[in-house]
This record gives C-alpha cells, structure tokens and sequence, in this order.
C-alpha cells in the first residue's frame, strides 16, 4: 500500500428535501451566487423557483448562466467568469450534472487565475486560488459534486481535458434522489457506466496489500450494478436510487483510490471520442472499457481474475485464468447491453477515419511530446490505436 493524504472538505447534504434549505446552507459562504444550469428542466419542474427562493430568504443574492451543455465548453466557462468578476460574484452554485459542476469549476479556476483558464487544463498550470463551488445534484454520474477534478472541452482546438486540485472540491453538496425519478433511460445508463469507469480505473492496481480498498471497490460496483437495474426497470424507486447515488460520489472522491496506484487510460482514450464526436462520455466508456480490459488483462490476470470472481460471479477453474477474465469481462458487456448502453464505436457512429489521430492526441504524440496512459499497463498510442480497433466492432 502507498502513502497517501486524504482531505475531503465537501459537506454531504443527501435525501429528501435536502435542496430546501440551500440557502440556509450557502449563508456562511457568500452573499452573491452564480446560479449556473443547464437547461429550461430546472424551471420547467420548479427547481430553480425553489432555490431562488431559498436563497432570497437567506439574504443571497444571485445572477444566472444557463446553457450547459455534455462536454461542457470552454466559450460558456470564458462567459461565466466575465459574469462573475462584473457582478461581484462570490461563489458558485452549480445544479445539475457532472457538466453543470465540471463548467463551474473550470469559473471558479477562471475568475481568480490571471491569465486565459486554458493553460490551466492544457498546460497544467499551477493554481493558488479559486472561487468556492456548492452543487445540486440532478444527475448522479460523473462525482464531480465532490471530486477534486474538472473536465473542460474546447470545442475550437477539438480538445477535452482535464485538471485537478483541492481548491476545486464543492464546499457543499446537496442531493436528493427524487431528481432522479425523471432520467431518461439513456442518461441513467450513461451515468451508471461512468461511476463503474471511476471504480475500475482505480480498482485495477499493480499496488499490492490493498485488501481493504479492493473490498470497497468490488462492493460499491455490485452495489451500482444491482441497483442500476433496479432504477432502470423502476425510475421512482427512491431506496435504489440512494444507492445509485451515493454509489456516484464514493466511486469519484477518492476514498477508493487511497494507497493504490490508479490507472485512468480509459478516461483518457475516451476524452478523444467525446472531444471530436461529442459522444456521452458514459456511453464512449462503456464501449472502451471491456475491449481495454482485453488488451492489457495479461500484465496482472490475477487482479482481472479476481473482479471476474469477486464483481461478476465468475465460477470456474483456476487452472484457466484466461477463462475466467474473459469470462467476467462478456458479463460485463452482456450488464452494459441490459442498461442499453452501445458496446462498439460503430454504434456511436465512429469509423475508422480519426482513430490514429485520437490515438497520437490522447497520449500527446500529436503534439511531439508523448506520455502515454495508464498506470496497470503504460499504453503508447500505437496500443491505443489498436484498442480502438477492437473496440471498433468491424
């Protein structure tokens, strides 16, 4: 097990009616609030007439950017922090999904950083300060409401990148489950193979005497996975839906990450999907994951023999370890196809035209300076490249 230095400064407000009291809840940390969303839902359903309210009881003011949009953009995070330094803006308020949360760190970073909020992402710039983020969950997937990280696309250089810093993490995060009662079956698919990604990518470790992590990772995915399905059949089972939920934040905050040597080549390949093709990023992992899985499982078969045991349910002799691995990575994509999540790149409309150039791009051959990905099994772009192809279908 590695060292590791562990802060989570996020307060966790969950259940129902928990969005009531946002106003309340933010008073010690600001009088003026950007109220940043996505789309007319928030009004349509009374969301946003909810915590309007709320916050005017308390004393806050507000001003509001809508128009978040998946793979939020680099153009409407350039508007924000205009917005923001004009109107005197002392924290954010995000509410809605991992873009709404992921757009309004990228402001918070913006609003106190000098120069353009870019070079932070692309070229890793250090950061000392950033405005404070709150969130109102609508969308459990991404762990943004109390990760550490953002991921920001600029739509013009066709990039998607992302940064990370504990000036980021949400001073507070409100969810309440019935948000969730109206997902569309393709953003519950969606998210549940995002929160599955950020386990996986911390889950599968060359670090050894990590018994106590592996158990918190092979748990929460079966516990995802149980009650994905369940929500899936059932969109207004509210207990199913608290372990969904609570499932997305504990699979990105770090807790199970601690002590072990993380992966994250699939996020990194997948960046490039969502980048070029603006694809769900949920969908593109669900896709790059079981055909990644095949690629490298052979550098530790004895960690894919043990999700394929512990996680799938694979039985069978340990004399055939292949067998096994192979095994728990087809239930994993049989589990993906019941939620209706696409299983090739063809299903997401991707051919074979820019996968060399995603593959030189995810690793930073495009730019003459490679580093490649994953931390299991270091992955050039040539092995990029050819896990694409076996993701390809064709």
């Amino acid at each position: 097990m590695l060292n590791f230095d562990f802060h989570i400064p996020t307060r966790i407000c969950f259940g129902k009616d928990t969005h009531k009291e946002i106003g309340s809840l933010l008073a010690p940390y600001a009088k003026k609030v950007l109220l940043h969303y996505s789309g007319e839902r928030i009004k349509k359903n009374g969301l946003f007439d909810t915590v309007a309210q709320s916050l005017k009881e308390s004393g806050i003011e507000f001003v509001e950017l809508g128009g978040v949009v998946p793979n939020p953009r680099l153009s409407l995070v350039y508007e924000g922090i205009k917005l923001c330094k004009d109107q005197g803006v002392d924290l954010i308020l995000a509410v809605g999904g991992g873009s709404v949360i992921d757009s309004a760190k990228a402001i918070a970073i913006g609003v106190c950083y000098e120069g353009d909020v870019w070079d932070v992402y692309e070229q890793g710039k250090a950061i000392t300060s950033a405005l404070p983020v709150a969130t109102i969950l609508t969308i459990p997937a991404a762990g943004s409401e109390s990760s550490n990280s953002t991921v920001i696309t600029n739509e013009e250089k066709q990039m998607k990148l992302g940064y990370g810093s504990n000036l980021v993490r949400p001073v507070l995060s409100v969810t309440n489950p019935e948000f969730f009662f109206t997902l569309p079956k393709n953003q519950i698919a969606n998210g549940v193979a995002d929160m599955m990604s950020h386990i996986f990518e911390r889950y599968f470790t060359n670090t050894l005497h990590t018994d106590l992590t592996d158990g918190l990772c092979e748990t929460t995915l079966k516990s995802i996975m149980k009650n994905a399905l369940l929500v899936s059949r059932d969109p207004k089972n509210y207990d199913a839906w608290c372990q969904v939920g609570l499932g997305g934040t504990i699979a990105h905050n770090d807790l199970l990450g601690l002590g072990r040597r993380q992966d994250w080549a699939c996020h990194g390949m997948e960046h490039e999907l969502s980048a070029i093709y603006d694809v769900a990023h949920g969908a593109g992992l669900a896709v790059l994951t079981p055909a990644w899985m095949k690629y490298v499982y052979k550098t530790n078969i004895n960690m894919f023999v043990q999700f394929a045991v512990n996680i799938m349910g694979v039985e069978g002799s340990f004399r055939d370890p292949d067998a096994i691995v192979l095994e728990g990575i087809n239930r994993l994509s049989q589990f993906f196809v019941k939620m209706g999540l696409p299983t090739t790149l063809e299903e997401l409309g991707i051919d074979s035209t820019n996968l060399e150039l995603m593959a030189k791009k995810s690793t930073g051959e495009a730019y003459g300076a490679e580093h490649p990905l994953g931390g299991l099994k270091k992955l050039y772009w040539q092995d990029v490249l050819e896990i694409y192809k076996m993701a390809s279908g064709s």
